[in-house]
């Protein structure tokens, strides 16, 4: 196939090492990790993982999307070394270095629109979608917060609020924020109105104005609506053309302040340095994470100024902004922007194309949908009642993982494709055939 030393299965995995592993990790890790397959790491290069077995895997998850210049970069791992051996800790919050500076302004430079922004660095998304929550409300004096059904904000209690993709993630939680209120999302392959688009004129939109704000809650009470530009744990979901703008628009009618949560779909992954832009629009507060630094644990909140009100000393961080994370950080931007942006855009495109042509051969994928390298395959029991087949998408994420090709499923039914940002044509052949093979199988 090619010169590729990988993907290559030497033992079926977990193999006798890796099961070790497994085993201690159910006897002394907490009880509410998910381990979605038992892929035991010990090295990575690339797109390339190798187990402790010696199995070599392509990934096509990046640990969630994080690991946007792949493994072992080079560059990266260069950086980080060079920010340790200096200094590994000290507080942004309370004290000054120049990595730290250099990157907010490199983030806030990078933003969409045109108005300056002030950006506060944290240790993940789900701390920036807090930060954001407190923000949104100190810059309105207001307290409602709006968010979508299928979204995925974070675990913490505030971003927990406003997530709303898996019933299991909020029990035995509660009571969780007031005055959160969840709306649908611009879902075109299952609308929850049983429209078409674009017949429907945004119906999903227009109904946040006529039923949400004009029955249940004043827009002068609502602080923020948190919108993923593509929706990431609900189901790699891309709204339909003009939903995003509508939203803003709305924001904009009410005095709302319109939060992008790019966690999952920034830092160049859908071929743009951001989601949003694929629509035009500028958000009033941007949020990053995953894959930012590489891997290096590195949220940002990215505000327009007009918005970052909060006073000295309102919020900070002992850890956010981490000296060696925002070293990783500059670095990944760098190789974001000379090169593997445009690299996202082509081999997103290629994939993409060969996921179609599989759709089109095999009944079990519904739904074809992404943008760059974040792309899902929906499948169904039926394509015309497009009923959720979640075993089906399971079989094909375990059997991927047995033939050596990392996945994950993500939504009701969606196998999500998001590897680093690095991978090459073959790589890209590789998956699409292991892909073919498994769903073929999986319908045996």
């Amino acid at each position: 196939m090619t010169l590729k030393d990988y993907p290559r299965i030497v033992v079926h995995p977990p193999g006798p090492k890796a099961q070790a592993i497994v085993d201690r990790d159910a006897e002394w890790t907490s009880s509410c990790y998910i381990k979605e397959y038992p892929l035991v790491i010990e090295r990575g290069h690339g797109a390339m993982v190798e187990d402790v077995d010696g199995n070599r895997f392509l990934d096509f998850m990046a640990g969630i999307a994080v690991s946007s210049t792949g493994y072992a970069h080079p560059q990266v791992v260069r950086a980080v070394q060079a920010a340790a051996a200096r200094f590994m800790h000290i507080c942004g919050s309370d004290f000054y270095f120049e990595g730290m500076a250099e990157l907010c302004q490199r983030l806030a430079q990078l933003a969409p629109g045109t108005e300056k922004k002030r950006v506060f660095l944290s240790n993940s998304g789900t701390e920036a979608v807090d930060g954001a929550i407190k923000l949104a409300r100190h810059a309105t004096r207001r307290t409602a917060i709006i968010a979508f059904k299928g979204a995925f904000h974070g675990r913490t209690i505030g971003a927990l609020s406003l997530t709303s993709s898996k019933a299991r993630q909020h029990a035995g939680f509660g009571p969780l924020l007031p005055d959160v209120h969840h709306v649908p999302f611009g879902n075109c392959f299952r609308c929850e109105y049983k429209l078409t688009h674009p017949s429907c004129g945004l119906a999903c939109v227009s109904a946040i104005e006529h039923d949400l704000l004009a029955r249940h809650l004043d827009p002068r009470d609502v602080a923020a609506i948190f919108v993923e530009p593509i929706q990431g744990e609900g189901g790699y979901i891309v709204p339909p053309p003009g939903w995003l703008a509508a939203i803003r628009e709305l924001c904009d009618r009410h005095g709302i302040l319109m939060v992008a949560d790019e966690i999952q779909s920034g830092v160049g992954r859908t071929g743009k340095m951001w989601a949003c832009e694929h629509e035009g629009v500028v958000p009033d507060i941007l949020l990053t994470a995953k894959g930012l630094a590489s891997g290096m644990p590195l949220g940002a909140i990215i505000a327009k100024d007009s918005v970052t009100t909060w006073e000295n000393g309102s919020h900070g961080s002992t850890f956010g902004g981490n000296p060696v994370c925002c070293a990783a950080a500059l670095v990944t931007l760098d190789l974001i922007e000379n090169g593997l942006m445009q690299n996202a855009a082509a081999r997103g495109e290629e994939l993409k194309a060969g996921l179609q042509a599989i759709a089109d051969k095999h009944l079990p994928v519904g739904n074809v949908r992404g943008r760059g390298l974040m792309l899902g395959l929906d499948f169904v029991v039926n394509r015309a009642t497009r009923e959720p087949d979640k075993l089906m998408v399971h079989k094909v994420e375990r059997r991927a993982f047995e033939r050596g090709l990392l996945t994950l499923s993500c939504g009701a039914s969606t196998l999500r494709l998001a590897p680093p940002l690095t991978i090459d044509q073959d790589d890209v052949k590789i998956a699409l055939e292991i892909l073919e093979d498994v769903i073929r199988e999986a319908q045996d």
